[in-house]
This record gives structure tokens, C-alpha cells and sequence, in this order.
């Protein structure tokens, strides 16, 4: 049991490292009020409308910067820990070759890893 929690509390620790660097990163953007809004509501948006839907979503507008950010985060976040041997976009492997196990392990490691970029960007970033 104690090999659990100490994984657990690693995998935690890495979750928090890479939500920190990202918002590092949109901290010194010209987009971060609009980081911290979206970063703020993203993870309830994926519990009520999916994954899937979300991402295509943020990725649908590439001119906003602070989309592309959080989708590229959130991917590449996912990707690492689903251990991702593919070269297409997260956002294609859902639709395409996602069985529906991989896809609620996807989905609960992203709202995870947003949980904690929402609460770094609350604390670092400008706006309300």
C-alpha cells in the first residue's frame, strides 16, 4: 500500500511540476486574463461536454493564443501518460483509435492535470 501512495503522491508531484510550467509560460504571454478564464472553467467543460468535444473546441480557434496553449498543454500532458507512440494530435487518436477505456483514463488524467493548472493560474496569473 505504501508503494501506492508514493506513487500516487508522484504522479501528483509530476501533474503539479508540469501545470507550473505551464502557467509560467502564460504568465509571461500577452494572453493571460484570457488563460486564467479559460484554465478556470476548463475542467468542468470536459466533465459536461466531454473530452473530445472540448479539445476540438479549443482547437478550432488557432488565433486564440490562450486555447492553443491549454490544448497543447492538456495533450501533451495526456500523451506522456498514456504513453503516446503516435504522431497526430490527441484530439485524432480520440476520434479515431481511442477504445473507451483509454478514453475515461484520458479524460480523468486531463481534468487531473487542469485541476492543477486551475489553481496555479488562480494564484499567479492576472484578472479576475
Amino acid at each position: 500500500m505504501d508503494a501506492k501512495i508514493s506513487q500516487q503522491r508522484s504522479l501528483e508531484q509530476e501533474r503539479a511540476k508540469a501545470a507550473w510550467e505551464e502557467v509560467k509560460k502564460a504568465k509571461n504571454a500577452d494572453y493571460q486574463k484570457k488563460y486564467k478564464s479559460l484554465a478556470r472553467s476548463a475542467p468542468a467543460s470536459i466533465q459536461q461536454n466531454g473530452l473530445g468535444q472540448t479539445l476540438a473546441f479549443w482547437r478550432a480557434r488557432p488565433d486564440e493564443k490562450h486555447q492553443q496553449a491549454l490544448y497543447d498543454a492538456v495533450s501533451n500532458w495526456v500523451k506522456s501518460q498514456i504513453k503516446w507512440q503516435g504522431n497526430s494530435h490527441l484530439l485524432e487518436w480520440i476520434v479515431n483509435q481511442a477504445q473507451s477505456d483509454e478514453y475515461r483514463r484520458s479524460t480523468g488524467e486531463a481534468i487531473a492535470f487542469l485541476q492543477w493548472v486551475k489553481r496555479f493560474a488562480e494564484a499567479e496569473l492576472e484578472g479576475e
